[in-house]
Formats: C-alpha cells, structure tokens, sequence
C-alpha cells in the first residue's frame, strides 16, 4: 500500500499529470486512486533508416558504379557522402540515369553492328595472300604473327584492326590457313589466309 501512495505522489507532482490523466484514467476524479485508473505507455518500434543511393563509382564489399541500392543512414553520412561515392536518389537523378542507359544501349548496339558489317567484308573479300622466305621444302623462315595479318588486312582493305583480335594458328610453312578475328564478344569473322614462298 505504501508503493502505491508513493507513485501516487509521484504522479501528482508531475507536471504531465493533467495530460495523461486525463486521457487514459477511468476515474472521474482525474487522479490514480486505489488502482482504478490505468496508463498505457506505447513504445515505439525501433525503424531501420535506410537511404537509397546512387553510387558514382565502385565501393568495396558495397557495389558498382552506377548501382541502385539501399545503405545505411550513417553509413552514407559519414562515409559514401563526405568522400563523394554516392548520392541520394531523386526523380530527376532516375530519369538521367534512365537516359544514360538508353544512350549506352544505343552505343553498344550501334559497335555491334559496325562489328558485324565489317566481319561480313572480311568473309567476303576471300583470301589474303601472305609471303614469306622459303625454306627447305614447304618451310618457311620465321613464323606469321598477328601483326602479319593486321599489315595485309590494313593493305589490301586500309581498315584499321587491332591485334589482339587477332587468333593465328602456328604457321612455319606454306598453305592456306584459317585466321579468328574477335570483333565483338558476340561477332567473330573468319578469315583465309595463303602463305606462300618467295
């Protein structure tokens, strides 16, 4: 009994009595007596704060450049912030991103094609011819590198080709051979080659 007039006091004195008695007690007097009034206290859940960011550049153990995704309040704060990795996404920061993907798109699609109109000249054009210092019968002196091919490719069509597109199979003598051209990762050409001997 002696608990209950010591919270009894305790709540009397408070200066939030009258707010809180007020809503929550059934008792028509307003005060906590012998138990008939009640408080509800509510406590509140605790929410994740999250924030969805656009990063402008890779981030270790995080994402790639150019990625959507949710981190951390502070997390951004203090770190993906300050050091410019990242920024809040807005609407119109989703409708830029949105155009520069379109654009990428675009560009991608447009060095395909440039890569297969130039793998059907190559297998349209028939064969390069190739020659070397002869040996003793089919040899040939040295062997023919992808440089070799890049040399007679810029010769006889004057299109410039990067050498390390360029697969040769091993060539020490005369014969017709068969060279890979990766263009693209989704175009190959294929190209005749002829080595012969001087």
């Amino acid at each position: 009994m002696t608990t209950s007039t010591a919270l009894t006091l305790s709540w009397r004195s408070s200066s939030l009595l009258p707010s809180l008695t007020g809503c929550c007690s059934n008792d028509s007097s307003g005060m906590f007596g012998k138990g008939t009034g009640s408080l509800a206290i509510v406590a509140q859940k605790k929410t994740k704060k999250t924030r969805k960011v656009i990063l402008k550049e890779d981030v270790e153990f995080v994402g790639k450049k150019g990625q959507l995704l949710d981190v951390k309040a502070g997390y951004f704060r203090n770190f993906l912030l300050p050091t410019g990795k990242a920024q809040i996404v807005t609407s119109i920061l989703l409708k830029e991103m949105k155009l520069e993907e379109e654009r990428i798109e675009a560009e991608k699609k447009r060095v395909k094609e440039e890569a297969q109109q130039l793998a059907l000249i190559f297998e349209t054009v028939g064969a390069f011819k190739l020659k070397r210092k002869g040996g003793k019968g089919k040899q040939i002196f040295g062997s023919v590198t992808a440089q070799d091919v890049v040399d007679i490719i810029k010769a006889q069509l004057q299109r410039e080709v990067d050498k390390r597109v360029v697969t040769v199979p091993e060539i020490r003598e005369v014969g017709e051979y068969t060279v890979e051209l990766k263009l693209h990762p989704e175009v190959s050409a294929r190209i005749r080659l002829i080595v012969s001997a001087n």
